[in-house]
């Protein structure tokens, strides 16, 4: 193959919503060889973090809450947005101390991933936190309402075997995890430099 695949071009950009949990854009793109679309949509999100937490015992530290789009009960990874200027691994921390109370213990990037690159601006930074402990309460957003769960390697492998968790973004970093964990590999991100 010797044919490299170039960038589009943006022609132009209009902002169709700018809310605090939605920006959409329509963008007008020209494709590489020269054809025009002229609606193009873009969601645009800040980034996003989640935390795959183990305490020193082996146990995962989730959260159980209500999503509405789906209209479920939802088992997932503590997660969040990162706030203006904070660091991905800075807001990862905040989101586990804020959702389950828990914090301390050795931190990695465990891998960054995008939600769905064709359509959305964000990238989702994925950690891996071993050895965190309770270290205060929950201390929840006025819109958040959440229950910690605490649960054993086989009861989180169940529900990733059962596809109980719906959040690609949660699934993806558990099943790494998991995945490397069996083969016997590290799976946290390697410097690049």
């Amino acid at each position: 193959m010797t044919d490299k695949i170039k960038k589009w071009r943006t022609l132009s950009s209009e902002y169709l919503i700018r809310r605090p949990w939605l920006t959409a854009r329509r963008d007008k793109v020209e494709l590489p060889d020269g054809r025009v679309n002229d609606e193009f949509y873009v969601l645009e999100y800040p980034s996003w973090v989640n935390v795959i937490a183990i305490t020193a015992d082996g146990r995962f530290v989730m959260v159980e809450q209500y999503r509405h789009g789906l209209g479920v009960v939802s088992t997932e990874l503590c997660a969040g947005v990162v706030e203006d200027g904070e660091d991905p691994e800075e807001g990862a921390r905040r989101e586990l101390l804020e959702e389950a109370g828990y914090g301390g213990g050795k931190w990695e990037l465990l891998s960054v991933i995008s939600g769905n690159p064709s359509t959305t601006n964000n990238l989702t930074y994925c950690y891996l936190a071993r050895g965190v402990e309770r270290v205060s309460e929950q201390h929840l957003d006025a819109t958040e309402d959440l229950a910690v769960r605490i649960l054993s390697r086989e009861e989180v492998l169940d529900l990733l075997l059962s596809d109980s968790i719906k959040q690609s973004l949660m699934a993806a970093p558990l099943w790494k995890y998991f995945a490397s964990e069996a083969m016997g590999f590290d799976p946290v991100v390697k410097d690049s430099k």
